[in-house]
């Protein structure tokens, strides 16, 4: 019986650290098609720190008429830069 508890509250602390972000999930549904991690890596990316980064989504966002606010742009970002460019933070990004 104490083993069938803790077994519970391991896969429920298991699940919630594994839930993914409002950013990820926006990212993996509109961006992946065209946008895998290679783009990112090139060496003349567009983004060279946090601002051009968000400029890069909010583009990128409006080309394909995702209609994004600024809080799904901001979050699409923040995924991005936890993920990938480690940009020191700035401005809105933990906002």
């Amino acid at each position: 019986m104490l083993w069938a508890a803790v077994s519970a509250a391991a896969c429920a602390t298991a699940s919630a650290q594994s839930a993914p972000s409002r950013g990820e999930l926006l990212y993996t549904t509109h961006c992946v098609a065209c946008h895998n991690t290679q783009l990112h890596w090139r060496e003349r990316r567009q983004a060279t720190d946090w601002g051009t980064l968000k400029a890069q989504v909010r583009h990128w966002q409006a080309r394909v008429l995702l209609n994004w606010d600024e809080p799904d742009v901001i979050e699409v970002t923040r995924h991005l830069n936890d993920t990938i460019y480690r940009f020191p933070q700035t401005g809105d990004h933990r906002s």
